[in-house]
């Protein structure tokens, strides 16, 4: 003679509490954990004598209903910063609340379900797609075109428009100089002076690029022996003073 012994299928954890809240008509807010926690308990052993796989979830619930049961016999209860004593049963009161909640709209988003599988797909939408690609002269792509397709399309445009966003942007400025001006302004400073100091030009142009393009003008004019260089007082100074017997030549660059 043989028997077999059936029980219940339940989604989760959540599923079989409320079961056992709504079967024995309890408040949900005043959870009695000695008794649901002693029938969820009662539930796994069972599966466990039919050689049934209980599910991590259902074992990570059964420890936390344990925990709650532990801290309940405990004297000491834990107190908010207002000093109210913390129920150990609000969390899971909390969680069964939302589980209820959407558990309560599956039924409805199954009967949307069923109507929507109910309805006759729009007709002839591939010899319109062909009709539009045929007018606009290019490959018949549109039939294999989904929503999910265009996402991914549309994804990666704003990944490749941010990281164009957040390229560095070089900006380049344009100084007003150039070594032949600068070389014109040293010439005509050395026909007032017969010597000048390297920190005087400085002075006169004080930015960075300025200096470059001094020093560089500077080193044009020592190649075509129209100045000398002697050495100045101060830190990293020098003074130009006019190369002898270059006179009518800078004149002649004077005059241009």
């Amino acid at each position: 003679m043989s028997f077999e012994i059936k029980l219940p299928l339940f989604e989760g954890p959540f599923d079989l509490l409320l079961f056992f809240i709504e079967r024995d008509e309890l408040d949900i807010h005043d959870i009695p954990i000695f008794q649901i926690t002693n029938e969820f308990m009662g539930y796994l052993r069972q599966l466990e004598q039919l050689n049934i796989e209980v599910a991590s979830d259902f074992i990570l619930t059964a420890a936390t209903l344990m925990r709650i049961k532990a801290k309940m016999l405990l004297p000491r209860t834990e107190k908010d910063e207002e000093g109210n004593e913390i129920d150990p049963r609000q969390e899971l009161v909390q969680h069964l609340l939302e589980y209820k909640k959407y558990k309560a709209v599956l039924g409805d988003l199954g009967q949307m379900e069923d109507n929507r599988l109910a309805q006759e797909n729009r007709g002839n939408v591939h010899e319109e797609l062909q009709q539009i690609a045929n007018a606009n002269h290019f490959e018949y792509e549109l039939q294999d075109l989904s929503l999910y397709k265009l996402m991914r399309v549309f994804d990666k445009v704003m990944h490749r428009f941010e990281e164009e966003q957040s390229r560095p942007k070089h900006t380049v400025l344009t100084y007003p100089y150039t070594i032949e001006e600068q070389r014109d302004y040293i010439i005509r400073v050395m026909e007032e002076k017969e010597q000048i100091a390297f920190s005087e030009i400085i002075s006169a142009f004080p930015d960075k690029i300025g200096m470059i393009f001094n020093f560089l003008a500077i080193l044009d004019m020592l190649q075509l022996n129209l100045i000398g260089i002697e050495v100045g007082e101060g830190f990293n100074d020098f003074i130009i003073t006019r190369a002898e017997g270059q006179a009518a030549q800078v004149t002649q660059l004077i005059l241009g």
